[in-house]
């Protein structure tokens, strides 16, 4: 492949302070070492997913072990989730009084306890 023959610019000097926003570019340039690392499963467990079931919609949200940092009761079972124990946030999407509402009554399952519980009222 040939190389291109138009000369580099500086980062800094007259050409830089000619352009807005050029100084910023500059700044943001791969390899700078500012950019933190991507966290993949903190990427992929902090997204809720929406479930369809007999008692309603319910929004789904994986917590993982290392993120569990305190004790919950589950509704499943009446146990305590205990902290280091992965588990699932799940809230009611289409609660009476809209998704605030239902957001601010989440609860937290044993993901055994949510894939097998019945659908009565409680």
């Amino acid at each position: 492949m040939p190389r291109s023959n138009r000369p580099r610019r500086p980062a800094s000097g007259k050409g830089a302070a000619a352009r807005p926003g050029a100084a910023g570019r500059a700044a943001g340039k791969k390899g700078n070492g500012d950019v933190p690392e991507l966290d993949l499963e903190r990427a992929r467990a902090g997204i809720a997913r929406r479930e369809s079931a007999p008692d309603g919609e319910w929004m789904v949200r994986t917590m993982t072990a290392r993120n569990a940092e305190k004790t919950y009761i589950c509704p499943g079972c009446s146990t305590a989730v205990v902290p280091g124990l992965a588990h699932l946030v799940v809230w009611q999407d289409d609660h009476i009084f809209g998704a605030a509402a239902g957001l601010a009554e989440r609860r937290h399952w044993h993901t055994n306890c949510w894939l097998s519980r019945t659908y009565r009222y409680r």
